[in-house]
């Protein structure tokens, strides 16, 4: 007799009570039946464990006293899964009825295969790609591949390989996590996914898009718009990406790429073009202090980083040069990064 793998999809939930019945309500109609659901719930004071345990009692209940982010919120979910494999989750998402069953197939069929992306889609447009996988700029700063474009103009096979998922709809197997560990709580949220995408990587593991497991997903709404605090988070976050998982001779072209990158940004502003715009509709110094501030904080986790890193090349099996060749293949300029390109 023949059974299925246990899949174990965590949610993080933070005040998010108007998004989880779409969300929920999707899972429950899944064509792929043998999987649990953890709500790991971040101190949230909006209703969202009374809806949870009135409504949804099929669903395994973790409810923290304080708000542990996207990172901290996972990880409390992992304690308790059950799984194979683990799926991770946004609570501001719905998925399409074969969503599990299209995305388990890649990783059963190849053990190597330890990473599978969602074809995510935007909510209101389904036609408009929000990520296909994670691309990466030469400074570490990442984004979803080809967001923006119209799925209906592209060519995607079924399977398809990628740098890495993004979090907000994946799938890892959990051996992989057994090796490498999951996300990292210090990064709260922002670039936790890309951080744990590059161990993997770096570890030998494979990542693939799953082309037909289909998400759409309210961008930004339960991580927030543009802010202060979420530049800081990915400012910080993304220097400590680089510096846990880049080769040698990115992390010392770092520097000039951040300048690079300032460059386009201050071109933008000005401009009022792409990401720039959201600048002049914030309190400019608020996001300039903020900056520094995501700067300053990375440079004082440099101590730790270098153990975190020291952990991270403990599990290679890539060199530099392969990594570097790996990276550099999935390469976006940072005018595609800023929405300019």
């Amino acid at each position: 007799m023949i059974t299925s793998p246990l899949i174990s999809i965590i949610i993080v939930n933070w005040n998010g009570k108007e998004f989880l019945p779409d969300c929920l309500d999707s899972l429950r109609q899944q064509s792929y039946v043998d999987f649990e659901t953890v709500v790991v719930d971040n101190g949230s004071r909006d209703g969202s464990i009374e809806l949870l345990q009135d409504f949804y009692p099929w669903v395994r209940l973790v409810s923290l006293a304080d708000n542990t982010g996207f990172s901290g919120g996972n990880n409390a979910g992992l304690a308790v899964a059950q799984g194979e494999y683990i799926v991770t989750l946004n609570n501001d998402t719905r998925v399409d009825r074969f969503w599990l069953s299209e995305l388990i197939v890649p990783v059963e069929e190849n053990p190597e295969i330890g990473m599978v992306a969602s074809r995510i889609c935007n909510w209101d447009e389904p036609d408009q790609i929000d990520s296909l996988g994670v691309a990466i700029c030469l400074d570490g700063m990442s984004r979803g591949s080809r967001r923006r474009s119209c799925y209906s103009e592209l060519s995607v096979g079924r399977f398809e390989d990628i740098l890495l998922p993004s979090a907000c709809a994946a799938l890892y197997r959990r051996k992989m996590i057994d090796e490498i560990g999951f996300f990292d709580d210090d990064f709260f949220a922002y670039c936790e996914d890309t951080d744990l995408g590059l161990r993997g990587r770096v570890a030998g593991w494979g990542a693939v898009l799953a082309r037909d497991a289909i998400v759409f997903h309210r961008y930004s709404r339960s991580g927030g718009e543009f802010s202060p605090f979420k530049l800081y988070l990915v400012e910080r976050n993304h220097y400590w990406v680089a510096l846990k998982s880049f080769p040698v001779t990115m992390i010392m072209a770092l520097p000039f790429w951040t300048v690079v990158r300032y460059l386009v940004q201050a071109r933008l502003v000005l401009g009022g073009r792409g990401a720039g715009a959201q600048f002049r509709s914030s309190s400019t110094s608020a996001l300039v202090m903020a900056l520094l501030r995501g700067v300053f904080d990375a440079l004082c986790g440099l101590p730790r980083l270098f153990g975190k890193r020291h952990y991270v090349m403990a599990t290679r099996r890539l060199t530099d040069r392969e990594m570097l060749q790996l990276l550099t293949g999935y390469e976006i300029s940072f005018m595609e990064l800023l929405d300019a390109g």
